[in-house]
């Protein structure tokens, strides 16, 4: 089939690699327009773009793409179908028809559940133990149009939202292909989500990143690793913030004192953290304007002592 991609990050780079292997003309591919990063604010391009240049693709970045002339721009490519990986924005009624096969969309949940901007963030956040990818028939909703084809992941007790990431980008790859063949023999599954079942899964917003010490130390690893490596959960000591990277849950662990209070606990290297209930080890961190440490290098870099209390003077 002709293919118009539509995608932006590193996760959507796998599935526009896996489109070319199997052998569908790539029509185009739209991404995101370049955007400061980095040092100095230069601008860079997204992954999808240079992956599309770096394969000979024709390419448009508009910063609407639901605009006229963005849209006369891709139909004038005549796709069969426009397959969408974290694209990044939304498509409207009018590119949703524009192809005569629609679009269909790589998604990283098992739908109907953790539809919207961050499934994988806060499947691990929430201390699920399975996800997925879904691929989809796209609508006017958010993440409701009928489903293709599933295919489950268990989300390892070692994962982070950037492993996870990871893997599901190749998951996506696959069944997006296996999709595409599907609807090119006329034989992909269309099944209606169940709309009572639906959860959502948020854009991250600053507020998401505050690590809150009156939860249990399960959901505050869950939490650290649901964040990492991007955006990272913080919290604070004295008026400086303090990333947390990595950690480890004790749900049993006791030790005195009130939640975010650094433990004394005897004979022990670690750095815990008394929490709602049990006790949060600290494995890696990072201190404002500083580099990634072991938590344990940090305590006595800085004079951490026991007493001190993390989350305290919150901006």
């Amino acid at each position: 089939m002709r293919v118009v991609f539509l995608g932006s990050p590193q996760f959507a780079v796998p599935s526009l690699l896996a489109l070319v292997k199997a052998g569908h003309t790539l029509a185009g591919v739209v991404t995101q327009p370049d955007k400061p990063g980095g040092r100095g604010g230069r601008l860079a391009a997204t992954p999808v773009k240079e992956t599309a240049l770096a394969l000979g693709l024709p390419l448009l970045q508009p910063s609407k793409v639901n605009q006229p002339e963005a849209v006369a721009a891709i139909r004038a490519w005549q796709p069969d179908v426009l397959a969408v990986t974290a694209f990044g924005q939304i498509l409207r009624e009018e590119l949703l028809t524009l192809a005569p096969k629609g679009a269909v969309n790589v998604h990283g949940s098992l739908l109907p559940a953790y539809r919207g901007a961050a499934p994988i963030h806060w499947a691990v956040i929430r201390g699920e133990r399975v996800t997925g990818i879904t691929t989809m028939y796209m609508d006017k909703g958010m993440d409701t149009g009928n489903m293709i084809f599933k295919r489950e992941l268990p989300i390892l007790p070692q994962d982070d939202c950037g492993s996870l990431y990871e893997k599901l980008s190749l998951v996506g790859a696959e069944l997006l292909v296996q999709t595409l063949e599907a609807m090119a023999l006329g034989n992909a599954p269309s099944i209606p989500q169940d709309n009572t079942l639906a959860t959502y899964a948020p854009l991250l917003k600053k507020e998401h990143e505050v690590v809150d010490w009156q939860a249990d130390a399960s959901a505050v690893h869950n939490h650290i690793r649901g964040m990492s490596p991007w955006p990272g959960a913080y919290t604070v000591i004295g008026n400086k913030r303090l990333k947390l990277w990595q950690s480890k849950a004790w749900p049993e662990g006791r030790a005195e004192g009130r939640p975010g209070e650094i433990a004394a606990l005897p004979g022990g290297e670690g750095v815990f953290v008394k929490c709602g209930s049990g006790l949060l080890e600290l494995l890696q961190v990072q201190p404002e304007a500083g580099k990634k440490m072991l938590a344990a290098d940090w305590a006595r870099g800085y004079g951490v002592r026991p007493g001190a209390v993390l989350g305290e003077n919150l901006p």
